[in-house]
């Protein structure tokens, strides 16, 4: 399984993004999957995800501002992120977790200026 992160990058407050994450090796539809970040100083939280049941849960911090959603047909999980905040700043993951175990993307910087 391999997932990859892109679509990070530096935006003033306010602005919006949207994180992708592919994935190879499995089918993402079928599978428990999330976000979640890590700012230096701070244990790594998450964003948001989506479970087995297909439900979602969303931080406190984020929500009303940031949406989780996957294309099963290009097998690819997003976190659009609207309003963000300079505290949003930090390394987004990706993350599946299935029997064979729990994968992670390698990462993608999200910096918001002020």
């Amino acid at each position: 399984v391999q997932l990859q992160a892109s679509g990070g990058g530096l935006v003033q407050a306010g602005e919006s993004l949207r994180l992708s994450c592919a994935a190879s090796g499995t089918t993402i539809g079928l599978n428990a999957v999330g976000w979640y970040r890590h700012t230096p100083g701070k244990q790594r939280e998450v964003v948001a995800r989506i479970n087995s049941d297909r439900s979602a849960d969303y931080a406190d911090a984020v929500k009303g501002r940031f949406t989780i959603s996957r294309d099963i047909r290009k097998n690819t999980l997003y976190l659009q992120m609207n309003s963000l905040k300079p505290e949003d700043t930090a390394i987004y993951y990706c993350n599946l977790r299935k029997h064979t175990g729990n994968y992670w993307g390698q990462g993608t910087q999200v910096t918001v200026s002020s």
